[in-house]
């Protein structure tokens, strides 16, 4: 390598200097490639309240099917369950390999693969984010990938899918098929897995379109009150007042799941309790749950039950005093 005094010229020197920077550079990215953790099913029961044994029957139907819809009532954690699962399963936090969207009411086929965009000259087009990801994991076949669909039932799956609903199949991997927009040949890659996850107590929705149902499997994520990693978290806190609400939120679930209008997919989940500390779990916290997060929700599920809402409002909030 020349030193500042063999270079003869000023040119010389900036081409040197710039070269040197590139190098550094390139070494930096590399290195950062490579410095995802490691992330095994330990950590993953360990950060999300779920049986082992679900854990094993979760991970398996996802390899066999490819596709699963993780469903289940509001707060169960289902977002949080999606990403860790993904994480576990390939083995190593690579967020590169993670892909997460969220459908809606107007989403549409050109945001999912591709379609004609206004731009300055007129239109042009477009692809979308599971065309990218596709295309991004087609080049990588060693190792696996995983796209995430959160809120599956709000979108227009008809119009989302289009003729991916073939080639989404386990058995469809790898068959090419002339997409809507573009002459090129376009095929689903075999290791890529998807997840969707659906709120089961949002009465608003419409039911899954029975084309996409066939090729989904479906997986109920319930509250996770009565896993060990729960219970640890629970005596962790030490706290007797949160320890009787816990208690009466497993009774309000029973009654939830025996109710003929509501049922199991209505149970109340238990995000609304995690990420509490010793140090800053009070009176105030556990009043706020209570009051502007259980309640309200009571009163959405019993509208023309005023008296049951009345009754277990009485009961959470006996819990905590």
């Amino acid at each position: 390598m020349k030193t500042l005094t063999d270079i003869t010229s000023y040119t010389d020197y900036v081409e040197k200097l710039n070269a040197l920077f590139e190098d550094e550079s390139e070494e930096d990215v590399e290195e950062v490639e490579k410095s995802y953790p490691v992330y095994t099913k330990n950590d993953f029961l360990s950060e999300v309240f779920m049986p082992e044994e679900e854990y094993d029957k979760l991970a398996g139907i996802l390899r066999i099917k490819k596709n699963i819809i993780l469903q289940g009532a509001p707060g169960v954690g289902k977002t949080f369950a999606a990403k860790r699962l993904a994480f576990s399963m390939m083995g190593v936090k690579d967020v590169e390999r993670v892909m997460m969207v969220q459908f809606h009411q107007s989403y549409s086929y050109e945001d999912f693969i591709m379609g004609f965009r206004p731009s300055i000259d007129g239109f042009e087009l477009k692809r979308g984010a599971f065309y990218n990801f596709c295309k991004k994991a087609e080049i990588d076949e060693d190792n696996d990938y995983f796209f995430i669909i959160d809120e599956i039932n709000r979108g227009n799956l008809s119009k989302i899918f289009g003729e991916l609903f073939m080639l989404i199949e386990n058995d469809k991997r790898g068959v090419s098929l002339q997409l809507l927009y573009s002459d090129e040949k376009f095929s689903v890659p075999k290791n890529i897995y998807i997840i969707g996850m659906m709120n089961t107590a949002d009465r608003s929705l419409a039911l899954l379109d029975y084309a996409l149902r066939r090729r989904f499997a479906f997986f109920e994520i319930k509250p996770g009150f009565t896993t060990d990693g729960f219970r640890e978290y629970r005596m962790s806190l030490k706290n007797e007042k949160f320890g009787k609400l816990i208690a009466c939120v497993e009774s309000l679930n029973n009654v939830i799941s025996n109710d003929e209008s509501l049922g199991d997919g209505f149970c109340i989940g238990h995000s609304y309790f995690c990420n509490l500390l010793p140090d800053t779990i009070d009176d105030q916290v556990l009043s706020g749950i209570v009051e502007y997060e259980l309640i309200p929700l009571l009163k959405e599920y019993w509208f023309d039950e005023p008296i049951k809402v009345k009754d277990w409002s009485i009961n959470l909030r006996s819990a905590i005093k």
